[in-house]
């Protein structure tokens, strides 16, 4: 039986599931983190899934989502989007320290995975975290810098003031670059990776994700079980079914 237990890790609210018989024990580990305006009970079925196959999972709210609300409004929340990331590459550390202090990671068999939003912090923390073993981004996209100027252009196209003097955003774009992915792909160093994305997301960009995809290849010439890129002819920004048994799939082959 899989048991779901609600925890607070520091100021932290996350949901852990684990099987019953086994959830004391050290486990083979994985954080969950949830898109956009959703929360983390939004993902509870991978969880459940991949908890059933041995591991333990952690789905924690990002701030100013799930129990962390504070009722932004859709634009506010908009203008937090950055802030969000890289407060939740932060706490990731966080979750797993804790996990490790009470000894409930097997051996540093650690791995990370999110949809949208969630897949964004994945790929931004690989640059930051060598302890992630494996994971999946589902609908994110590594250019942290690029997307950023984007996001920009459109707010001025729109004549949409920007709440950031220039030395806030120069920054901020600072900071992005430090953790952009495809600004630095060799920290990769060799971890298996799969990337699912909808061809049809009108919100995070398919060409994106795929573009990185095709620039890392190389990089796992030698291993080249261990990355892969599913694309979905149909979808939009919605993980299909087989994505959500791929990822399972993923985790019991690589982690």
């Amino acid at each position: 039986m899989v048991v779901i237990e609600r925890k607070l890790i520091r100021e932290i609210p996350v949901l852990e599931l684990a099987r019953q018989e086994i959830k004391g024990e050290p486990l083979p580990f994985i954080i969950f983190v949830h898109g956009f305006t959703s929360a983390k009970e939004h993902n509870l079925h991978y969880a459940y899934l991949l908890a059933e196959k041995g591991f333990r999972v952690v789905l924690p709210d990002t701030l100013f989502h799930g129990e962390r609300s504070e009722g932004l409004s859709g634009s506010d929340l908009n203008f937090k989007l950055w802030d969000i990331v890289l407060n939740t590459i932060a706490e990731l550390n966080i979750i797993r320290n804790v996990y490790e202090d009470r000894d409930l990671i097997d051996q540093g068999r650690i791995g990370l995975v999110g949809t949208s939003m969630g897949g964004i912090v994945t790929l931004g923390a690989l640059t930051q975290y060598e302890w992630v073993k494996t994971a999946v981004s589902l609908m994110g996209m590594p250019y942290y810098e690029k997307f950023a100027q984007l996001q920009l252009d459109e707010l001025k196209k729109n004549n949409i003031k920007v709440p950031l003097t220039n030395e806030e955003l120069a920054d901020l774009l600072r900071i992005l670059r430090e953790r952009d992915l495809s600004l630095q792909p060799e920290k990769l160093g060799g971890r298996p990776l799969m990337f699912w994305h909808g061809k049809k997301d009108p919100v995070v960009p398919y060409s994106y994700t795929y573009q990185f995809y095709e620039t890392i290849q190389s990089l796992y010439s030698d291993s080249p079980e261990t990355l892969l890129f599913i694309s979905d002819e149909q979808a939009g920004h919605k993980v299909s079914r087989e994505g959500l048994l791929e990822t399972v799939k993923w985790f019991e082959e690589h982690l």
